[in-house]
């Protein structure tokens, strides 16, 4: 297992099919993830969602006609394959946007996160998180 406790590491997972790639950046923060969902020709943050056991939050980012960006649903296929791996918070920020995408072509990216989803668990379960942070208790205070 590799050592990242108190550390930051960081790892890039992409895929390419149907004309496009899509890729996933990680870092690892301590316990906690940043996973970057990009891909096609203008990579961008459509939106922010950040997962806890405790709860589940999604911000959509304005995109054009009034409408509001979807890349959330990409962050929730990565978020179900690894979220049991990752010891504390997750936050996934997504943006893919293909010019003139197709039916296809939309069909195809969700295998594709599930795909990189995969690679990513098996490579969470390397990491040697390190030890959990040591908080105050019974009313202790800094000295």
């Amino acid at each position: 297992m590799r050592d990242v406790g108190g550390r930051m590491e960081s790892k890039l997972f992409s895929i390419q099919k149907a004309g496009f790639t899509i890729s996933i950046s990680l870092q690892i923060i301590g316990q906690d993830v940043l996973a970057t969902i990009t891909g096609g020709n203008t990579p961008h943050i459509g939106t922010v969602t950040t997962y806890s056991i405790e709860e589940k939050k999604v911000t959509r980012f304005p995109s054009h006609d009034g409408r509001f960006h979807k890349d959330d649903v990409l962050a929730d296929i990565f978020i179900k394959s690894v979220a049991k791996t990752i010891p504390h918070y997750l936050v996934v920020t997504s943006g893919v946007h293909v010019d003139h995408i197709s039916k296809a072509q939309i069909a195809a990216s969700f295998p594709m996160v599930e795909s990189l989803s995969q690679e990513v668990v098996q490579w969470l379960e390397t990491v040697n998180w390190g030890a959990e942070a040591i908080y105050y208790q019974n009313g202790e205070t800094p000295q």
